[in-house]
């Protein structure tokens, strides 16, 4: 394991983060702010409960999720499209290092970022609503597990974008929309039956009601089950990384 070429990788991409501090992270804590205001104190103030937890309190696992999905694919993606973008991707292709150690370094990068962006994120949510967590250690893990994950599907995506323009296209034509209906703004349970069924197809109805289950100990689905599944899908991204690194696929092309 070639552990100084994991530190130069993870180093600078973490120098990066804190050169546009304002745009990844002020940024992101600022438009979450304000769905709490909105949602939390505004509309929330005047809505009942949900499961037995105040509307503003049931929402925080949810926008927590919709902002950790959303800059964890674009750390990445944006980390491993730039070297591709500038041509410096042949240098490290070309360097005695393995694809394991570029995607613990670019990973673990976007991961780290998530997860202050995450946590700056609940520190945000105590000012508008008050909320307890039951699992804290179960929210840690849910935290880091999910910026792991979509860490490794932003890194795909960087891989197979070819322009800005691609970079952009599955964030928010499939991500964000998914993250919407997964139930971060309701319970599935008030739908009616057949729509129940068919957001259980939806990926992140698992990570959304894992992270809220860790806060309040209630769920729509069952804990195991969200684990389960987002762990199936992290082995399903290192596969991917490990045949594109394999195969050249939109590296040497």
């Amino acid at each position: 394991m070639n552990v100084h070429a994991i530190r130069a990788i993870y180093r600078f991409e973490m120098a990066r983060t804190f050169r546009t501090v304002v745009q990844s992270i002020a940024s992101p804590v600022l438009s979450t702010s304000l769905y709490f205001v909105v949602f939390g104190s505004a509309i929330g103030s005047r809505m009942g409960t949900v499961g037995g937890v105040s509307y503003g309190s049931f929402i925080i696992p949810g926008l927590v999720m919709l902002s950790l999905l959303g800059e964890s694919i674009s750390n990445a993606s944006f980390g491993i499209y730039l070297p591709k973008w500038s041509g410096t991707i042949y240098e490290l292709l070309s360097a005695p290092v393995s694809f394991v150690e570029v995607v613990i370094g670019y990973v673990g990068a976007a991961a780290t970022k998530s997860i202050m962006l995450g946590t700056l994120i609940l520190v945000t949510a105590r000012v508008f609503v008050p909320y307890e967590i039951v699992h804290p250690v179960w929210m840690v893990t849910f935290l880091v597990l999910t910026a792991v994950t979509f860490s490794m599907f932003g890194f795909i995506i960087g891989l197979w974008a070819d322009s800005f323009q691609k970079l952009q296209t599955i964030p928010l034509m499939v991500v964000t929309p998914l993250t919407f209906l997964g139930g971060a703004f309701y319970s599935i349970n008030m739908l009616p039956p057949f729509w129940q069924t068919v957001t259980l197809f939806n990926p992140v109805v698992y990570l959304i009601s894992g992270m809220r289950w860790a806060f309040y100990g209630t769920s729509d689905v069952n804990v195991v089950t969200s684990v389960a599944m987002t762990g199936g899908f992290l082995v399903a991204c290192l596969v991917a990384i490990a045949v594109i690194f394999r195969t050249g696929y939109k590296l040497k092309s």
